[in-house]
């Protein structure tokens, strides 16, 4: 069973541990962008901590994945792309490997686009964004009937090597 939850104080250690810049999820999880260092992860840590024992709400753009065992799987999220005409990006990150290709994925980001759609009627679209070598995104996006609308060519630099950066998208009359 996966779902959707919201982070909790008896998260924060397990949720630190996999935000930490050695896991191998980021290598596909948008690996062009700087990565956060240790100290910036405590901080971000101590912050979301104070934030929890003073019972205000964390996370409103992120849900924590997790099984029937509560043990953390990765996080979804969106923001926007496009406030003004109704536009949001979504993305996901498994984050043990020992959960990559078991179709969790596909569950969280059906329960998430489910979820969006629902609460944010003004909501029209959602796109995904990658870079070519990430496969196992290209794949998903494509399960969940989203459409290939954007190639910008060598756009993305990873290892020294240019990668495109491709973007797919879905509008809510589709997913309905």
């Amino acid at each position: 069973m996966i779902k959707l939850r919201k982070l909790e104080l008896d998260d924060l250690e397990e949720y630190k541990f996999w935000k930490l810049p050695h896991h191998k999820y980021h290598s596909f999880n948008g690996p062009y962008f700087e990565k956060d260092s240790e100290k910036d992860i405590e901080e971000q840590i101590q912050q979301l901590r104070a934030e929890l024992l003073q019972g205000k709400t964390v996370f409103e753009h992120k849900r924590i994945i997790s099984n029937a065992q509560n043990e953390i799987i990765g996080e979804v999220s969106w923001y926007w792309r496009s406030k003004e005409t109704h536009w949001l990006e979504i993305g996901i990150a498994i984050f043990n490997e020992k959960f990559w290709n078991k179709g969790i994925g596909q569950t969280a980001l059906t329960q998430w686009i489910d979820k969006i759609f629902d609460e944010k009627k003004e909501i029209i679209r959602l796109g995904i964004s990658t870079w070519s070598g990430n496969f196992g995104m290209i794949k998903l996006a494509e399960k969940l009937g989203m459409k290939k609308e954007a190639c910008y060519r060598k756009a993305r630099i990873i290892d020294g090597k240019y990668y495109d950066s491709i973007s797919y998208g879905i509008l809510k009359s589709e997913w309905q």
